[in-house]
């Protein structure tokens, strides 16, 4: 839902805030006053090519900013998680047109493209009326609107999977397809798996093979060092540390009775002999394990280097050779089973394709039921819209169904006859703003609560209308704004009552200079404004009487 609307020197709006609340809000004005500059602003945050004849006589850019709760579309929150444009619960929309003809626009805050603006715009606000860019316009639109009035989701589940599990197996096979003979490349993956298998691979006998490697590599040095430890710490000849520790208990042994703090002294030094004399235990151990090979520190040296030179050769570490084997077994067992997964792929294709036109008939079938319902909904709502003899078709087309479609197996168009006697045309192509207004207005209100689009914007909906017609349009803009948050640009007061919140857009003369001012309304000044809707510049006693009765009315 649209929150917050703020222009600066946009057209002839030096700098305006508007901020919109749920249900049907109206904006009315005298003529020139500049009331479809909301819409216009709008149409710019959705992407609309830029105009720099929109930018404010001497100043040098305008700024346009939205604020959108996006809560109440789930479809655009999961596009700015997508797009990594999300920022807790926030959405706005920023756009500057400069005065030389470019422009820039952020989302969030970050810089974003036109095509991203017009994608999440498209998912937060739909404007009806003379635009060549309302989404009611596009096919895809259409459809989507016909399955969410028919409430399509399982069946239109059900012909996305089917068209995804298609699709999957016919890249493979086409995957299976590319790779040719593979005689040549079985062969080789043979002989790689034959060297590999040679060696032991496991990562736990490579790391005791380094490990031997390296200590027969330095065996004379190991057992020098491990002797002359061994000396020093417990040798039977010259001085050791294990003397040395008994030596020192045993001065201190005939002063203990006079000190009782040596007996703890006397406990430490026994427990570092205990650690002394066991460490001279596990270094005699090493050393009796150390002996000097010639003959087995080749065989560990040729090994090594034999591994060294497939790892070189199939580029990995030497601790990722058994992976590689591996994967090369497991390509081999594919390829000799290429064939016969070949042959099993076109049967499981088939029965794929077989499985879509299922669901997709089921799809076709709720759509024929659904596009009868709307289509007659819309037609009794053209009629009470001031369009008598109009007509309105939903057209299913058949589609291609030469590869399964997750939109089902048909296109929709929506087709128009605004008067009686004349054929059908698609809805892109009535002439007539106005009645592409009401036409709009008609659909949205029989598909009431089906659009997925939380904010519909109404431009000039009732232009050649007025009376009794004008009070239903505004009525059913009035029941729409129950579901969806309505903005409708107005020049009639029987829609303009409807409302559940009133703008009113005013020329200004300042500075010789003429400013769009933009003005809340309460109850009072609504009357005001109705009854000079009604009435003209002279504002009589009987508009202002007709003016509360409309207001009355409309509750």
């Amino acid at each position: 839902m649209l929150r917050r609307l703020t222009l600066r020197d946009f057209a002839v709006v030096s700098a305006s805030e508007l901020e919109f609340g749920p249900g049907m809000t109206v904006i009315s004005g005298e003529t020139g006053a500049g009331k479809s500059l909301l819409v216009d602003a709008l149409g710019f945050l959705s992407g609309l090519r830029a105009d720099a004849g929109m930018v404010r006589h001497g100043a040098a850019r305008a700024e346009l900013h939205a604020e959108f709760d996006p809560a109440d579309s789930p479809a655009a929150l999961d596009w700015l998680r997508e797009q990594e444009y999300d920022d807790g619960q926030a959405c706005t929309l920023r756009r500057t047109l400069r005065a030389d003809g470019g422009s820039r626009a952020w989302i969030n805050g970050r810089p974003a493209t036109l095509a991203q603006l017009s994608q999440l715009a498209g998912l937060l606000v739909e404007i009806h009326g003379q635009h060549e860019h309302q989404a009611l316009l596009e096919r895809s639109s259409q459809l989507a609107l016909l399955d969410a009035f028919g409430g399509h989701e399982s069946e239109l589940a059900a012909v996305r999977a089917a068209a995804a599990g298609w699709n999957a197996l016919l890249r493979e096979r086409e995957s299976l397809s590319r790779a040719g003979d593979v005689s040549e490349r079985i062969d080789w993956l043979g002989h790689q798996i034959g060297e590999l298998e040679r060696e032991d691979l496991r990562p736990d006998a490579i790391e005791a093979l380094v490990a031997g490697h390296r200590r027969q590599a330095h065996a004379t040095g190991l057992i020098a060092a491990c002797d002359t430890a061994l000396a020093s710490l417990a040798g039977d000849e010259g001085p050791s540390v294990v003397h040395g520790l008994e030596a020192l208990r045993g001065g201190l042994a005939r002063e203990r009775a006079h000190e009782p703090r040596l007996d703890e002294v006397d406990a430490m030094l026994d427990s570092a002999a205990i650690q002394v004399g066991e460490a001279a235990l596990l270094l005699q151990r090493i050393r009796d394990d150390l002996d000097v090979d010639p003959a087995q520190f080749e065989t560990l040296d040729a090994t090594l280097a034999r591994l060294h030179e497939l790892a070189r050769k199939h580029r990995v570490a030497p601790s990722e050779l058994g992976a590689r084997q591996a994967a090369f077994v497991t390509e081999l067992e594919s390829l000799r089973d290429a064939g016969a997964r070949l042959r099993g792929l076109d049967g499981e294709i088939a029965a794929a394709s077989a499985a879509w036109r299922t669901a997709a008939d089921a799809l076709g079938a709720a759509r024929t039921v659904a596009a009868a319902r709307l289509s007659q909904a819309t037609t009794a709502l053209i009629g009470e819209l001031g369009m008598g003899g109009g007509r309105f078709e939903v057209a299913l087309e058949p589609g291609e169904r030469l590869r399964p479609d997750p939109q089902g197996g048909e296109r929709v168009e929506f087709l128009v006859s605004a008067n009686a006697g004349q054929p059908p045309r698609a809805l892109r192509r009535v002439a007539s703003g106005g009645e592409l207004s009401r036409i709009s207005l008609a659909i949205e209100v029989a598909a009431l609560g089906s659009d997925a689009v939380p904010t519909m914007v109404f431009d000039e909906v009732d232009s050649g209308i007025g009376g009794a017609v004008a009070e239903i349009v505004g009525q059913k803009l009035r029941a729409l704004g129950a579901s969806r948050q309505v903005l409708c640009v107005t020049h009639l007061p029987q829609v303009a009552a409807q409302g559940h919140a009133h703008y009113r857009v005013s020329k200004v003369d300042r500075d010789g200079l003429t400013h769009s001012a933009v003005e809340r309304l309460e109850t009072k000044q609504r009357q005001e404004e109705l009854a000079r809707m009604l009435g003209g510049v002279e504002v009589s006693k009987e508009a202002r009487a007709a003016a509360r009765r409309l207001l009355s009315s409309a509750g």
